[in-house]
């Protein structure tokens, strides 16, 4: 009966594996389309945010919201920019975080070094792998991060800002976190896609828990669907421990 027994179970998990990877292909296809009943159900970026209604809809190439930045951005960099900021020691780093500009980045600071103290980040987000790699190199050279009032840093961005060895986040800035984006992995085994998913989780999680940042702000991230952003309010930020530098506002989220 044992030998019966084992098969069975193992039969179950695997069961159990391809049914949560099929959920997450369907909430995956589901983000995408635009029929009636489907896709996002949170507010737009542009309703206020308060406690307890943090869930926005979310898409990278949607307007920014009008959050009254202290400058006019201009237009988002398709990929990772890095400009002068007009002080010594203080750079920009902005746009959508593109597969291979973790690389590509570290060479252009390499260049400037020692001349970048401080970036100012701002981006809608993108690959987590590299943004893990760029910040793990922030933490190295022992350049900080900065949010401005105004600006955006979501998705797969708080991970890069994680990264700086100060971190400061002025009054009025937006930082938000939501599921990895399941992109590719759509295409393969259900119960493969899991396994995938789990681990980039869990290398995000020891990542967080070694820039000094609590990784229970996971939990945002996880139950938000990634056509969605959960935006963090200022006592959250200051919770986790996203800022070290000076106090985060109550109203800066809102």
């Amino acid at each position: 009966m044992r030998g019966l027994t084992v098969p069975r179970v193992l039969t179950g998990i695997l069961a159990l594996q391809i049914g949560i990877g099929g959920m997450l292909v369907w909430g995956d296809m589901r983000g995408r389309l635009s029929l009636p009943g489907f896709g996002p159900t949170a507010p737009r970026l542009s309703e206020p945010v308060r406690p307890g209604d943090q869930r926005r809809v979310y898409n990278p190439d949607y307007e920014r919201p009008p959050l009254n930045p202290l400058r006019d951005p201009g237009e988002m960099p398709e990929r990772l920019a890095l400009t002068e900021a007009g002080e010594p020691g203080l750079w920009r780093l902005e746009g959508a975080i593109a597969s291979g500009d973790a690389e590509r980045i570290i060479d252009q600071l390499a260049e400037q070094a020692p001349e970048v103290a401080t970036l100012i980040l701002q981006s809608p987000g993108g690959s987590v792998s590299d943004a893990l790699a760029l910040g793990r190199h922030l933490r190295e050279q022992g350049i900080g991060t900065r949010m401005l009032s105004g600006e955006v840093c979501y998705s797969a961005c708080p991970y890069l800002f994680a990264g700086g060895e100060s971190r400061e986040i002025e009054e009025g800035a937006s930082i938000g976190v939501h599921q990895h984006y399941f992109g590719q992995n759509t295409y393969l085994p259900a119960f493969v896609a899991v396994e995938d998913i789990q681990r980039g989780q869990g290398e995000v999680m020891v990542y967080l828990d070694e820039m000094g940042i609590d990784p229970l702000v996971m939990q945002h991230a996880l139950t938000t669907p990634s056509d969605e952003i959960y935006v963090l309010l200022p006592e959250e930020l200051d919770r986790y421990g996203f800022a070290t530098e000076g106090e985060t506002d109550a109203e800066a989220a809102g």
